[in-house]
């Protein structure tokens, strides 16, 4: 608290010296968000993070999303610092943001402030748990996706998540510092999951993603996009492959029409590509990534990554209309965990 408080403390300073309004702080009384910010007489709900990531853009903003919509109160989102990518997007969709340097997008009512291009200090290095580098991650994965995983020996689980045998030791010494795994007599249980699984989300976008990604894709005909499952077949590949993100999402809920495709393989992206008749293109609306976990069966009866990574795919795509349906995903498929 004491973080947030000092990060709040500089932002609204800042922001009331550039606009010229007066600011004020007052802590909440309800527990979904942090203080409640008054700005020209117009009160926010605020949430305050130290850091903001692709890994959990979504994550700080997708559980208030139906309390926003029943409040008469605007949300704003308060952060050491926003990377420019993420706050163009919250900009674009309007959600109030405001960092410790001043920068700014705030619009309610007829209140509106842009406050751009004030320098922002890069926060200090911190350790950063082995649980949540890529070793890690790829442990959990296992963990999280298979309960018997959990009650398997250090050398398969090893084994499974493509990691060496002393990584999964220290792994998991850190996930029992950090309350997150107990141990005893043989047996092993995961505590605290709502908030590990936010962890593990987070983590994977911002450690693991984007060395995975291979290559993007586009389609070389309409029907392809329009008639997307009977016209990718991806079972017709020689490799696995298994669609996330969006086209996962549809296959795993039916609630979601793709605009945006997300593929996973334990092949070459250019087999893929000659299997579904797609071309290279760097903005293309297919995406390629290696998959990091060992799948024992090539075909399944849905051709879909486990729900947990088609839930972080959701996550780390852009704020709107796919949170809803990785909402549905984590009621429903991922509820054990919450």
């Amino acid at each position: 608290m004491l973080d947030e408080r000092k990060i709040v403390k500089d932002a609204v300073e800042r922001l009331s010296t550039y606009a010229g309004l007066p600011v004020d702080i007052q802590p909440s009384a309800d527990k979904d968000y942090d203080f409640v910010i008054t700005i020209a007489d117009i009160r926010f709900m605020a949430i305050v993070k130290n850091a903001i990531s692709q890994g959990n853009k979504n994550l700080i903003y997708a559980p208030l999303a139906t309390k926003v919509k029943r409040s008469t109160m605007p949300l704003i989102i308060i952060a050491e610092r926003i990377p420019g990518i993420i706050a163009k997007e919250y900009a674009e969709i309007g959600v109030n943001y405001l960092d410790k340097a001043g920068n700014c997008h705030i619009r309610s009512g007829k209140l509106s402030i842009v406050i751009e291009g004030k320098k922002t200090e890069k926060a200090a290095g911190s350790y950063q748990s082995r649980a949540f580098q890529e070793a890690g991650i790829r442990i959990l994965f296992q963990l999280l996706t298979n309960p018997a995983t959990r009650t398997l020996p250090y050398r398969e689980i090893a084994g499974r998540a493509g990691v060496s045998l002393g990584s999964v030791g220290s792994v998991m010494r850190e996930l029992a510092d950090l309350d997150f795994v107990f141990e005893a007599e043989n047996k092993r249980v995961l505590k605290n999951t709502s908030r590990l699984l936010e962890r593990w989300v987070t983590a994977y976008h911002d450690v693991l993603r984007p060395r995975l990604v291979m290559k993007r894709l586009r389609f070389t005909q309409p029907e392809q996009l329009y008639n997307w499952e009977t016209r990718l077949h991806v079972q017709d590949s020689e490799y696995t492959l298994l669609w996330s993100g969006e086209p996962g999402a549809s296959i795993l809920t039916n609630y979601l029409t793709p605009e945006k495709f997300t593929l996973y393989t334990d092949g070459h992206w250019q087999d893929v590509m000659r299997t579904l008749k797609l071309l290279p293109a760097e903005n293309g609306d297919i995406e390629v990534l290696g998959m990091f976990w060992h799948e024992e069966n090539k075909y399944r009866e849905k051709p879909i990554v486990p729900p947990l990574l088609i839930y972080a795919d959701l996550m780390g795509s852009r704020i709107g209309r796919n949170l809803e349906t990785a909402n549905l995903i984590l009621e429903n498929e991922l509820s054990s965990l919450l």
